[in-house]
């Protein structure tokens, strides 16, 4: 019965009204939603699950089925209705899990934060060849995300001070040199250019191994200053293997990774990199259907980096501020926080230090491309209204012009792209919509990203739906059919 996922138990078994009311809503049928489970499952590895009409039929009557199930159907049902659709909140039981692997609430202390990336990245690399260990998160949102986040802000204890190292000490094996911790650097850098060119599937797995071999040189004896820095390696690189993982579609891997890299930044006394790090999180929202959630966590960024974000990174803060204000439908807001974001964008080149690398993404092409999404989101959440569309429309051009000459940051162009489909889809425009669909395609064959792919399916089932008959469209349908693969491997 394992492979069906079932409990194993039918005592005193009442139907899940919970799970059947969700079930209703969703407009599957059981067979349509068998069938997601078990491509879901594949998906992660899970290829001992086998789901069928019955099986789905015995979770509605109230059988509790065996993990990873309770964990797939929260993250399809989630997908479904663009909002955190808990296991709990289906009625179904969630398996105990480790404080490694389950919950944001962790411990704010260096050593506790070295062990849990240790425990996390190398379950990660041994159980989730493609995702598997995500199947046994539940995602955190309201309350239980923003709280624990919220001890951020708390000071930390002022470090003992250091004596002098002795030069046998110094050669003590483990310590890392300065050119080895400059690699390490670079590295991380490298990686970070790989996921804009390429996409969060290609070099998911590589990532995460880098970040628990740096967790290993964080438990052998380091001097302060060798620790901070090597803290910051692990916050940068647990904030990409978070972003990547969130490209392809593991969302609770994805928020653990994040969380788990603004404690490291913590330790690292890098509050400009914890900010970057919670804006991620508050696009994982966004993109959640959280945009409450979102907002508390871009304040939380914004507050805790007041006094010391340079004019780029606070630009990224209010361009993030604009997008949740936008998906929470308040349109004056949003643009005050649109403006900010451009205020503070004419000033970059005011700033004496250089930008670390982590921010250097947001160019102005990305400015324009984050303000014309609040604008384009304000247009879906006001009704599709063509004010709010036509104020997103020469924004996003000058973003996607800018993208086209970048050849580094080719996911970013693919969105954009997408990104201008949809303005013009709400223009009424299904012609020009379905060129810009079809280069974002193009991209997309090359850039392994399951957002990419899944945004473009979206785009393709709108113009479907508004403009079937229409030639263009019918002609997108065939190419998406043949051209775009069904999902992103995480690897």
């Amino acid at each position: 019965m394992g492979g069906n996922g079932g409990s194993g138990t039918n005592a005193d078994k009442r139907p899940n009204e919970l799970l059947g009311s969700w079930f209703v809503r969703s407009g599957w049928s059981k067979g349509e939603l068998a069938r997601q489970v078990n491509r879901r499952a594949r998906q992660l590895g899970a290829n001992h699950i086998s789901t069928d009409t019955s099986r789905v039929r015995r979770w509605l009557d109230g059988e509790n089925p065996r993990e990873p199930i309770p964990r797939i159907l929260s993250e399809l049902f989630s997908e479904r209705f663009g909002c955190v659709v808990a296991v709990e909140d289906l009625g179904l039981r969630a398996a105990h899990q480790s404080p490694s692997v389950s919950g944001v609430d962790l411990p704010w202390t260096g050593p506790q934060t070295v062990a849990l990336i240790s425990e996390y990245s190398r379950s990660d690399l041994m159980l989730a060849r493609r995702g598997f260990l995500g199947s046994s998160l539940a995602l955190a949102a309201g309350p239980a995300l923003i709280e624990p986040m919220q001890r951020w802000l708390v000071p930390s204890p002022a470090a003992p001070q250091e004596e002098p190292e002795s030069p046998a000490a110094a050669r003590r094996p483990g310590r890392l040199s300065q050119p080895e911790l400059d690699l390490l650097e670079s590295t991380t850098v490298m990686f970070r250019q790989w996921d804009a060119q390429c996409g969060g599937g290609l070099r998911r797995k590589a990532v995460v191994g880098q970040l628990h071999e740096v967790t290993d040189l964080l438990q052998e004896p380091q001097p302060g200053a060798t620790s901070k820095r090597l803290f910051k390696v692990a916050a940068e690189l647990a904030e990409l293997a978070g972003w990547m993982s969130y490209d392809v579609g593991l969302q609770p891997t994805a928020q653990k990774y994040f969380v788990l890299a603004l404690h490291a930044a913590k330790e690292a006394g890098d509050k400009p990199l914890g900010s970057y790090i919670l804006s991620s999180m508050s696009r994982q929202m966004i993109h959640l259907g959280r945009p409450d959630d979102a907002l508390e966590l871009i304040h939380l960024a914004q507050y805790g980096s007041r006094d010391c974000a340079s004019p780029r990174t606070q630009a990224m803060l209010y361009a993030m501020e604009a997008r949740a204000y936008a998906n929470m439908g308040q349109p004056g807001k949003c643009k005050r926080a649109v403006r900010m974001a451009e205020d503070s964008f004419e000033d970059v080149h005011e700033w004496d230090d250089p930008d670390p690398d982590w921010i250097r993404f947001f160019s102005l092409a990305e400015l324009h491309g984050e303000n014309s999404h609040s604008y384009r989101d304000l247009a879906y959440v006001a009704g599709r209204s063509p004010t709010y569309a036509s104020l997103a429309e020469p924004l996003m051009q000058q973003a996607v012009d800018l993208f086209a000459k970048d050849g580094e940051h080719q996911r970013s162009y693919a969105l954009n792209l997408i990104g201008m489909a949809t303005v013009h889809l709400l223009r009424r425009e299904p012609e020009q919509s379905a060129v810009l669909a079809k280069d974002a395609m193009a991209i997309a064959k090359k850039v392994r990203s399951e957002r990419v792919n899944t945004r473009i399916r979206k785009t393709v089932d709108t113009a479907v739906r508004d403009f079937g008959d229409l030639a263009e469209v019918v002609d997108l349908t065939e190419q998406l059919a043949a051209d775009l693969p069904e999902t992103a491997e995480a690897v």
